[in-house]
């Protein structure tokens, strides 16, 4: 990933940073048909760290960067949280509920493959 550090030394331009550290670039120059926008992460890149209104602008779904001044968070709004998956901490329906699901207690059977009525017999 040293390609996009000299990139970003060369050709880049700094256009913001976010609360969380992240530094925002787009291309030197005048863009032509679509600018070429990135970010670079700070410490271990997690996408989730991109706040919506950088998200917004490194889509192209905004023209202009969010504002300098800081970006209004609403009363209902989260702090964030990295992504879990993979670790014990990760959202699992199953084990999150207390019980087992619905199918479970009915009986299911799961599928296994070298069991059932299509088996090759040759006795």
């Amino acid at each position: 990933m040293i390609w996009i550090h000299l990139l970003t030394w060369f050709k880049g331009v700094l256009v913001g940073q976010d609360s969380f550290g992240n530094k925002y670039y787009r291309m030197k120059g005048k863009p032509r048909l679509k600018e070429r926008r990135w970010v670079l992460y700070k410490g271990m890149p997690e996408p989730s760290k991109i706040p919506p209104a950088w998200f917004c602008w490194l889509h192209h779904i905004t023209a202009d960067p969010p504002p300098r001044e800081k970006i209004k968070k609403w009363e209902w709004e989260k702090n964030h949280l990295p992504n879990l998956t993979g670790t014990s901490y990760a959202y699992v329906p199953s084990r999150n509920s207390g019980r087992k699901p619905a199918i479970i207690e009915k009986g299911y059977e799961a599928w296994r493959p070298h069991k059932g009525k299509h088996e090759n017999k040759s006795t």
